[in-house]
């Protein structure tokens, strides 16, 4: 994410989404009401009623438009705001739907931003520098490849290594497991991306050692970890086990995971934590929160920067977790809001 520009006095940022996580970040900062505007396509107002009814040319143009309804899309990785235009050549006052895409810039105008939105946007620019983690997490059967975006563990594909039956494909060719495998690798990882392999038994050694014969470059740093299970499983099995890796460690889904976890182990044993709106709110007025975890979809409902501030100024954390994940559901099952404490209350 870049910062563009700001003007204090209309309440209006301008920002340029360089990555999709960033989509993902400007899906909780803009809310209903915001005016949003940018570059967009829509059909020539000057065409006659029976050329638009023929589906005119649609012509590209900077409209303004008054939020009514966000959709995230996180199959395109783009966002839809869908709003009445305010700003604009043509066409005041109808419908019309902003694509938020990656390299498209916009700007924002709130009548209020909140302290905790100002926040993830500067965090989002921290963030475009960190790579995002590949997974590839297999055993002799089968490997699934994740990545870790800002927003969750999304799973890309599964291949199978056809061991267990036949050793051909369709075509009659013999089946290259690994082969496969990193074929796959090659359409979503950079070489500045973490590639962890994980899963049970001695698979994932085997196939770092083929990527290791790999020209150099191909890939980032790999790592090598081991877990019980292989598939989707193993990957969280791994992020709730500690984070073997240290750059695992330094990503914002890892340690909202590794929070959660230890929120609710201290639940489980009446340690030193609380959840739920009023009972974090008088613990953070009581400044005995020091760490606040807090559900993206509850930091875009309503203002909690009053909590926010009083959890700051006594140097306590803020960490706003993704509800796209296995920690982020957790959250929401306590009220979206929850506190690790410096002392029980």
């Amino acid at each position: 994410m870049r910062i563009l520009g700001k003007d204090g006095g209309l309440g209006e940022i301008k920002v340029l989404p360089e990555t999709d996580d960033d989509i993902w970040h400007l899906y909780n900062v803009i809310c209903v009401g915001d005016l949003v505007t940018a570059s967009t396509t829509r059909r020539d107002e000057k065409a006659d009623d029976k050329l638009r009814a023929e589906r005119a040319e649609k012509k590209r143009m900077t409209l303004g438009v008054r939020v009514e309804k966000i959709e995230y899309d996180q199959e395109g990785l783009r966002m839809r705001l869908l709003g009445v235009i305010e700003e604009g050549p043509q066409d005041i006052g109808q419908h019309h739907t902003l694509i938020i895409e990656v390299g498209e810039q916009l700007r924002i105008r709130k009548n209020h931003w909140k302290q905790t939105q100002i926040d993830r946007l500067e965090s989002a620019v921290k963030d475009t520098v960190k790579p995002r983690i590949v997974f590839v997490s297999l055993d002799q059967d089968e490997a699934t490849v994740a990545v870790l975006r800002a927003y969750g563990l999304k799973e890309i594909v599964t291949v199978r290594s056809m061991r267990s039956g036949k050793q051909y494909d369709e075509k009659g060719k013999p089946v290259d497991y690994h082969g496969e495998i990193i074929s796959k690798l090659k359409a979503v990882a950079t070489p500045d991306m973490p590639l962890v392999l994980l899963g049970p038994g001695f698979e994932k050694e085997e196939l770092a050692d083929t990527i290791s014969k790999l020209p150099k470059g191909t890939f980032g740093q790999v790592f090598v970890q081991h877990t019980g299970q292989s598939g989707m499983v193993g990957v969280n099995e791994l992020i709730k086990s500690g984070l073997g890796a240290k750059i695992l460690r330094e990503s914002s889904v890892g340690t909202e995971m590794e929070m959660v976890n230890r929120l609710m182990e201290e639940i489980s044993t009446n340690g030193n934590a609380t959840y739920g709106p009023e009972e974090v709110e008088n613990a953070a007025m009581a400044g005995a929160v020091e760490t606040l975890l807090v559900l993206d979809s509850v930091l875009r409902e309503k203002d909690l920067d009053p909590i926010v501030h009083a959890v700051e100024q006594q140097k306590g954390t803020l960490i706003v977790v993704s509800g796209e994940h296995d920690a982020g559901r957790q959250l929401a099952a306590l009220g979206g809001v929850g506190a690790i404490l410096r002392y029980k209350l």
